[in-house]
Protein backbone atom coordinates (compact mmCIF):
# COMPACT_ATOMS: atom_id res chain seq x y z
CA UNK A 1 0.00 0.00 0.00
CA UNK A 2 0.93 2.98 -0.87
CA UNK A 3 -0.14 6.59 1.57
CA UNK A 4 0.03 9.91 -0.13
CA UNK A 5 2.10 11.99 2.19
CA UNK A 6 0.11 13.86 4.88
CA UNK A 7 -1.91 10.85 5.22
CA UNK A 8 -2.98 10.37 9.39
CA UNK A 9 -2.86 7.23 10.22
CA UNK A 10 -4.90 5.65 13.00
CA UNK A 11 -4.19 2.40 14.84
CA UNK A 12 -7.35 1.58 17.40
CA UNK A 13 -7.63 -1.62 19.37
CA UNK A 14 -10.42 -1.96 22.14
CA UNK A 15 -8.04 -0.14 24.82
CA UNK A 16 -5.98 2.96 22.64
CA UNK A 17 -5.96 5.12 19.64
CA UNK A 18 -2.56 5.48 18.66
CA UNK A 19 -2.40 8.24 15.59
CA UNK A 20 0.42 9.06 13.27
CA UNK A 21 1.03 10.95 10.16
CA UNK A 22 3.07 10.26 6.84
CA UNK A 23 5.96 11.98 6.67
CA UNK A 24 7.32 10.05 4.21
CA UNK A 25 7.54 10.74 0.13
CA UNK A 26 5.74 8.14 -2.05
CA UNK A 27 6.38 5.29 -2.27
CA UNK A 28 8.35 5.58 1.27
CA UNK A 29 6.17 5.37 4.57
CA UNK A 30 7.65 7.43 7.57
CA UNK A 31 5.23 7.48 10.10
CA UNK A 32 5.79 10.69 13.07
CA UNK A 33 3.34 9.69 16.36
CA UNK A 34 1.05 12.52 17.26
CA UNK A 35 -0.13 13.18 20.82
CA UNK A 36 -2.50 10.62 22.05
CA UNK A 37 -6.11 11.57 22.05
CA UNK A 38 -7.92 11.63 24.83
CA UNK A 39 -10.85 9.06 24.26
CA UNK A 40 -13.63 8.23 27.80
CA UNK A 41 -15.64 4.91 25.90
CA UNK A 42 -19.26 5.90 27.29
CA UNK A 43 -20.59 3.12 28.98
CA UNK A 44 -24.01 2.22 27.38
CA UNK A 45 -22.69 3.13 23.75
CA UNK A 46 -22.56 0.95 21.13
CA UNK A 47 -21.82 -2.18 22.99
CA UNK A 48 -25.25 -2.31 25.06
CA UNK A 49 -26.62 -4.29 21.86
CA UNK A 50 -24.83 -7.27 23.07
CA UNK A 51 -26.33 -8.52 26.24
CA UNK A 52 -24.16 -9.29 29.15
CA UNK A 53 -25.30 -12.02 31.76
CA UNK A 54 -24.47 -15.56 32.08
CA UNK A 55 -24.57 -16.76 28.66
CA UNK A 56 -22.22 -13.91 27.41
CA UNK A 57 -20.25 -13.09 30.49
CA UNK A 58 -17.13 -11.28 28.62
CA UNK A 59 -17.78 -7.41 29.97
CA UNK A 60 -14.25 -6.96 28.32
CA UNK A 61 -15.40 -7.14 25.76
CA UNK A 62 -18.33 -4.21 25.87
CA UNK A 63 -15.93 -2.06 27.09
CA UNK A 64 -13.46 -2.84 23.82
CA UNK A 65 -16.82 -2.09 21.99
CA UNK A 66 -17.47 1.15 23.95
CA UNK A 67 -14.00 2.45 23.04
CA UNK A 68 -13.91 1.42 19.30
CA UNK A 69 -17.39 3.64 19.54
CA UNK A 70 -15.49 6.24 21.21
CA UNK A 71 -12.75 6.33 19.25
CA UNK A 72 -15.05 6.60 15.91
CA UNK A 73 -16.92 9.73 17.33
CA UNK A 74 -13.51 11.03 17.60
CA UNK A 75 -12.45 10.48 14.67
CA UNK A 76 -15.61 11.48 13.00
CA UNK A 77 -15.07 14.89 15.41
CA UNK A 78 -11.86 15.09 13.72
CA UNK A 79 -12.64 14.34 9.67
CA UNK A 80 -15.89 16.91 10.31
CA UNK A 81 -13.48 19.85 11.87
CA UNK A 82 -11.96 19.30 8.52
CA UNK A 83 -7.71 18.35 10.76
CA UNK A 84 -7.26 15.99 8.13
CA UNK A 85 -7.64 14.79 4.65
CA UNK A 86 -6.80 11.62 4.02
CA UNK A 87 -7.43 8.58 6.87
CA UNK A 88 -5.77 5.31 6.88
CA UNK A 89 -7.39 3.06 9.94
CA UNK A 90 -5.55 0.12 11.30
CA UNK A 91 -7.60 -2.30 13.92
CA UNK A 92 -8.11 -5.87 14.45
CA UNK A 93 -11.96 -7.33 12.32
CA UNK A 94 -13.95 -6.99 15.16
CA UNK A 95 -12.54 -3.47 16.59
CA UNK A 96 -13.15 -2.32 13.03
CA UNK A 97 -16.53 -3.29 12.22
CA UNK A 98 -17.31 -1.77 15.53
CA UNK A 99 -16.20 1.39 14.12
CA UNK A 100 -17.34 1.31 10.90
CA UNK A 101 -20.91 1.25 12.19
CA UNK A 102 -20.41 4.45 13.87
CA UNK A 103 -18.70 6.24 10.69
CA UNK A 104 -19.90 9.42 9.75
CA UNK A 105 -19.76 10.71 6.06
CA UNK A 106 -17.21 13.55 6.49
CA UNK A 107 -14.70 10.40 7.78
CA UNK A 108 -16.01 7.98 5.15
CA UNK A 109 -14.79 10.40 2.62
CA UNK A 110 -11.53 10.45 3.62
CA UNK A 111 -10.71 7.30 4.34
CA UNK A 112 -8.23 5.82 1.81
CA UNK A 113 -8.09 2.20 3.05
CA UNK A 114 -8.15 0.11 6.14
CA UNK A 115 -6.28 -2.80 7.95
CA UNK A 116 -7.74 -5.66 9.69
CA UNK A 117 -4.98 -6.56 11.91
CA UNK A 118 -3.98 -5.85 15.78
CA UNK A 119 -1.08 -3.82 15.43
CA UNK A 120 -1.44 -1.26 18.51
CA UNK A 121 1.59 -3.08 20.64
CA UNK A 122 3.87 -2.93 17.55
CA UNK A 123 6.74 -0.54 17.20
CA UNK A 124 6.25 2.32 14.38
CA UNK A 125 8.44 0.41 12.02
CA UNK A 126 6.62 -2.67 12.38
CA UNK A 127 3.07 -0.85 11.61
CA UNK A 128 4.71 0.74 8.56
CA UNK A 129 5.77 -2.67 7.00
CA UNK A 130 2.55 -4.29 7.61
CA UNK A 131 0.77 -0.98 5.96
CA UNK A 132 3.59 -1.25 2.81
CA UNK A 133 3.05 -5.22 2.56
CA UNK A 134 -1.09 -4.56 3.01
CA UNK A 135 -2.88 -5.04 -1.33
Amino acid sequence: MILPTGTIVAVVDGEKLRMFRNKGHEPRIELVPLPAPDIEPVKGGSGVRHINKASNPDSDRLDEDAFAAAAAEYLNGQAIKGAFEKLYLVADPRTLGEMRRNFHDALEQRLVGTLDRDLAGLSLEAIAEAIVAAR
